[in-house]
């Protein structure tokens, strides 16, 4: 039963490889993670603060993994890194990946629920991987308040980025 899931889940990801590299696939990781980051940014530092709940800041955040990483801090850097991860590493993850699993182990799951368990997976790769154990801040942030809104933030950008993908594939 492993091994045929293992077998599976690696065609889907050689398949969806294939996909990926021509102009659509490419444009289509473009739009999902530009929408997605424009929709995380809008939640974590207009909605979520306006509401009265913590401002999500991922570009101290990234300065932060950079001054440890390098010795000093880099603004243009951690604007970069942010904008990279949301535009490019985040969504090529969902659709490299995380799509491809989810159609080989669920087919029939579709894709809103496993959008959000990988905007879970990349909630807990930004605050414990990243914050905690590259720049060195309290696991999760010490599950303040801004933890509860980079989680929303995390699922919210998983969602529209595979609404997006998802839209690109169905739209002729």
């Amino acid at each position: 039963m492993t091994d045929e899931i293992g077998s599976s889940i690696s065609a889907e990801i050689r398949s969806t490889f294939a996909e990926f590299l021509t102009i659509k696939g490419l444009w289509t990781m473009a739009l999902a993670g530009a929408c997605a980051t424009v929709a995380f940014d809008f939640f974590g530092q207009s909605l979520s603060p306006m509401l009265g709940f913590a401002n999500l800041a991922p570009v101290p955040l990234a300065n932060n993994v950079i001054q440890v990483l390098f010795g000093a801090a880099y603004r243009p850097g951690a604007e970069f890194l942010h904008y990279f991860a949301g535009m490019v590493a985040y969504p090529l993850g969902w659709i490299l990946l995380g799509r491809p699993i989810a159609r080989a182990v669920i087919p029939s799951l579709g894709w809103v629920i496993p959008a959000a368990i990988y905007g879970v997976l990349l909630w807990i790769f930004a605050l414990y991987v990243m914050a905690h154990l590259v720049a060195g801040n309290p696991p999760f942030l010490a599950f303040t308040g801004i933890t509860w809104v980079a989680l929303i933030g995390h699922v919210l950008f998983a969602l529209i980025a595979a609404w997006a993908v998802d839209w690109r594939e169905n739209s002729k």
